[in-house]
């Protein structure tokens, strides 16, 4: 398992302590793994999601840190969004 996607599930962890998540989604990083958030938080996982957020694990890591901006990083196509638009852009709004 990648020291890459447990640390980010971690932090991932932390934004979402607050709630404000209540939907499934999944976050592909290229040549890592995925991570799957739910209400209960974020863990290491491959389950299926109903949006599956993808990227390399540059852009996800701006993304954690709050260095990127999630809607910046799709319109200019770092990440790519398979599924639930609207549930994405929940997501992102939790994340920022």
């Amino acid at each position: 398992m990648s020291d890459f996607l447990e640390k980010a599930a971690a932090e991932l962890n932390e934004k979402l302590s607050g709630g404000g998540f209540d939907g499934l989604a999944k976050l592909q990083v290229t040549d890592l793994g995925a991570i799957v958030l739910d209400a209960s938080g974020a863990r290491v996982s491959d389950d299926e999601a109903d949006v599956t957020l993808s990227a390399d694990a540059e852009t996800f890591e701006g993304i954690v840190s709050g260095e990127t901006n999630p809607t910046a990083a799709f319109m200019s196509g770092k990440l790519t969004i398979d599924g639930d638009m609207g549930l994405a852009m929940k997501l992102a709004a939790v994340l920022a």
